[in-house]
């Protein structure tokens, strides 16, 4: 493009290269004397100016500013009508297909000739498709070991961390380790037996998972908790009642004739739980809790005046549980005083896969007579210490600050209190008032007797079936003895003391002299019957009539003769116990935490199988659980609930728990 004249531009083709009809923008300053720089898309262009008179310069800007606009609305007309009719697209012309030599492709297959002659195209250029002087492409991804050798290692890690929970106690971590171990290997398509490591590793993985170490705690049962029942509070700690007048003026009289070392006041909202223990249930309740009360009552206040709290707070425990050490909440509360599992640890009471020191009635009593008194000391009054232990100190703190009042009646009427806790003092209150004078109020229970126990320190573990049959009393008696027990044999740890029937203790320690201390979790005894034979009895427990008779020095096809008592040894799982996933479905009261230890399982775990970003469930919801043994606890409540899980085509155990209870049917997984 050039100048013709100020303020006139002219294209032209042979200077910038432009296009027949090609719309071209400038972006133009005002001419300065002597000279000025114009730009267009196309090229720049630098051109000196004369000088114009005022006039002309004046009218040649207003044409510059014209001819500039009219281009300008050209060229945004053309491409915004050619924009919307179509896309722009790049059209290469077709070329016919070329063929290559064919020696000269066979000459590049063969690795012979140059990179030029292997690559010739017939039409004569030559492309660069190889070039035999670089060197080959790095992979960025990690060498893959050979399959077998990878297949092993994998193998022995997973192995490697089954002992290790094993040897920590976490048998549900180990057994998940262990089955995995062992499914690699069958799934991996190689055969174990072809290969040595494979094979070694192989045998060494199924001996470890279905040997003597995990025996006891992969038959029947031994997977699963006893079950638990449900907790006295939970039936009337959210109910209301009506108060009978004719019933004041006979506790009134009633309070006045008893000695406490709690403060007792009759007012209309004990006096309404009151009307309640008179009612048909009510006073089966009591006496259920009166009667139970009979075994514990000497232990329980031998610790309460041991660690300086009144007395009466044993109506805490008569109204949380009833006095049953397997009494389980809906929040997952457990013992005969109601510990949640982290309050229990709090106050030194651990809860392990063998144990829960919630359910040992001794060691809960000291913790709960432990933690009362803190709340008494943070408070200084009781009736808020036991408002606290009910719903947590912390809910009892806000209350007092947000009305300005450190009494328990006046939160109650000012309604700053959960439900259950405002009623959670009465009930105590009116229970204290009945179990002092039971006959005043028409209610009669003998307390069972007290039973006394021998204790043992075994040691290691030992399966609860071996000690039964070594001191012949049934299994169920043991566990009534030793409620704390989760599994069916003891955990290994020496400082742990076994209850034994009164006068057993001497029998166990000599009879159990004759079995292997590496032996306890998988030998066994039995007492032989009437017409028994050494066959008979190896085919009752799956081993061979020779190990029977070399572990009891006896001849192969000796008499037996009844009475007698042999050892059994390495018996063989009757059931194996699976991992089964379980559907619960939420009610109300239940917490995210308690339905975790109800299950016996991790919380992050369940918030893992249920896809959960916070430790918070609500009613209704249905939960998928996978509990080792498939059979949850019984819960409180016994509200019928639908299995969101299909079975696989194996058996299902319809009596278990689960079903009895109807909150979780379970399938194998």
């Amino acid at each position: 493009m050039e100048w013709r004249n100020a303020g006139q531009f002219t294209p032209k083709r042979s200077h910038v290269g432009l296009p027949p009809g090609a719309a071209v923008v400038f972006a133009t300053t005002t001419p300065a004397w002597g000279k000025a720089l114009t730009r267009g898309v196309a090229g720049p262009y630098h051109g000196r100016m004369t000088q114009p008179n005022a006039a002309h310069a004046k009218a040649a800007k207003s044409r510059h500013k014209m001819t500039l606009l009219v281009l300008l609305l050209t060229g945004l007309a053309c491409g915004c009508d050619d924009s919307g009719k179509r896309p722009v697209q790049a059209r290469i012309p077709a070329q016919a297909p070329q063929s290559i030599d064919a020696s000269a492709a066979m000459a590049a297959s063969n690795g012979h000739g140059d990179a030029a002659s292997a690559q010739t195209i017939a039409g004569g250029a030559s492309l660069p498709l190889t070039n035999p002087a670089a060197r080959p492409s790095a992979s960025l991804l990690p060498a893959i070991p050979k399959s077998k050798a990878y297949l092993a290692q994998r193998v022995e890690e997973k192995f490697a961390s089954g002992e290790q929970n094993y040897k920590a106690g976490h048998l549900e971590a180990a057994r998940k380790d262990f089955n995995d171990a062992v499914d690699w290997m069958l799934e991996s398509g190689y055969d174990p037996a072809s290969d040595a490591r494979l094979n070694e590793l192989f045998h060494r993985v199924v001996d470890t998972v279905y040997g003597e170490e995990l025996q006891a705690f992969r038959a029947g049962d031994g997977f699963s908790e006893p079950p638990a029942v449900p907790a006295a509070i939970d039936e009337v700690a959210e109910m209301t009642f009506p108060v009978d007048p004719r019933l004041k003026d006979r506790a009134e009289e009633s309070a006045k004739n008893i000695s406490h070392d709690l403060p007792l006041t009759v007012n209309d909202e004990v006096l309404s739980f009151l009307n309640f223990f008179q009612t048909t249930r009510g006073k089966a309740i009591v006496e259920t809790g009166l009667r139970r009360a009979g075994p514990y009552r000497e232990m329980i206040s031998r610790v309460l005046r041991e660690e300086g709290v009144p007395q009466d707070l044993i109506y805490l425990a008569q109204a949380e549980s009833a006095f049953q050490p397997l009494a389980l909440s809906r929040a997952g509360a457990r013992g005969i005083w109601q510990f949640v599992a982290w309050r229990g640890n709090e106050y030194g009471l651990r809860h392990t896969w063998w144990v829960d020191d919630r359910q040992d009635p001794e060691k809960a009593t000291r913790a709960a007579a432990h933690h009362l008194r803190d709340l008494y000391g943070m408070f200084g009054d009781w009736y808020l210490a036991m408002a606290a232990y009910n719903c947590g100190p912390g809910n009892v703190q806000k209350a007092v600050e947000r009305t300005g009042y450190a009494d328990f009646w006046e939160l109650y009427r000012r309604n700053v209190l959960p439900k259950e806790t405002k009623n959670y003092v009465p009930i105590i209150l009116a229970l204290t008032l009945i179990a002092k004078d039971a006959a005043h109020y028409g209610i009669h229970a003998e307390p069972d007797p007290v039973v006394p126990y021998d204790v043992v320190k075994p040691g290691r573990a030992i399966d609860l079936r071996l000690v039964a049959e070594t001191i012949d009393v049934d299994v169920n008696t043991l566990h009534a003895l030793n409620p704390s027990l989760l599994r069916l044999a003891t955990p290994d740890d020496p400082a742990f003391e076994l209850h034994l029937p009164p006068g057993t203790a001497e029998k166990f320690s000599t009879e159990i002299a004759d079995i292997p201390p590496d032996k306890w979790v998988s030998w066994r005894r039995h007492r032989v019957a009437p017409g028994e034979t050494l066959s008979s009895v190896a085919k009752k427990y799956r081993v061979t009539p020779a190990a029977i008779a070399e572990a009891n020095n006896l001849e192969h096809g000796s008499t037996l003769d009844p009475g007698d008592k042999l050892i059994i040894p390495a018996a063989q799982a009757q059931a194996e116990a699976a991992r089964r996933l379980v559907s619960y479905r939420v009610r109300k009261g239940d917490t995210f935490l308690g339905i975790a230890d109800r299950f016996s399982v991790e919380a992050e775990d369940l918030k893992k199988w249920n896809r959960l970003k916070a430790d918070r469930v609500s009613r209704g919801m249905v939960l998928r659980i996978y509990t080792v043994g498939g059979a949850p606890e019984a819960g409180p409540s016994q509200s019928r609930a639908r299995s969101a899980a299909k079975t696989k085509k194996k058996p299902q155990h319809p009596g278990t728990a689960a079903a009895q209870a109807g909150v979780a049917v379970p399938a194998h997984n």
